[in-house]
């Protein structure tokens, strides 16, 4: 009994492994759990686990549910921390010795408005994987409500509660 496996079928494997292989990045792109994990960690402290922002350790960290900020600009933000304000760079080497890659400016030419650095560093692969978190879950949705807190804590968590019906929301 002949099994196939002429140049067509193993064209058809190439083109199914191919293809689970564009398959899994493509769902690896889209997976934000980790980016969910370092927003926790990193961003949750000053922007709140929603994205409304408020008061933190820097001051009132702005909305990013709110923002306008493209994908790139909020990768410059997150890396470069903003010039005269409390929001904190998180790339290590920021601002060192004659690095303009942030906004064009080294520590000299910002003086006292060069921004605090985080208390953690990240690579910039992590830092993508907030920004990517911060586009699919955040920027963009709206007033938070029980689904987004549950989506975030968990299903039954009692940080959600003010979401549930009937009650208001303080926004902490």
């Amino acid at each position: 009994m002949r099994s196939g496996n002429g140049p067509a079928a193993g064209a058809v494997v190439l083109v199914l492994l191919l293809g689970g292989s564009a398959l899994a990045q493509e769902a690896a792109h889209t997976d934000t759990s980790e980016g969910k994990r370092l927003f926790k960690e990193d961003c949750a402290g000053c922007h709140k686990w929603h994205g409304n922002g408020g008061g933190g350790y820097g001051g009132a960290a702005l909305s990013l549910r709110e923002t306008q900020l493209t994908r790139e600009q909020i990768i410059e933000t997150v890396t470069c921390g903003r010039p005269g304000t409390g929001m904190p760079y998180h790339k290590r080497d920021a601002y060192q010795g004659d690095d303009k890659s942030c906004y064009g400016m080294t520590r000299a030419d910002l003086g006292k408005d060069v921004p605090p650095g985080a208390d953690k560093f990240l690579r910039p692969p992590e830092i993508e994987k907030v920004v990517d978190y911060v586009l699919a879950n955040v920027k963009g949705k709206g007033e938070p409500n029980l689904a987004d807190c549950e989506a975030f804590w968990g299903q039954g968590s009692r940080l959600c509660h003010e979401y549930e019906a009937g009650q208001t929301k303080s926004g902490g």
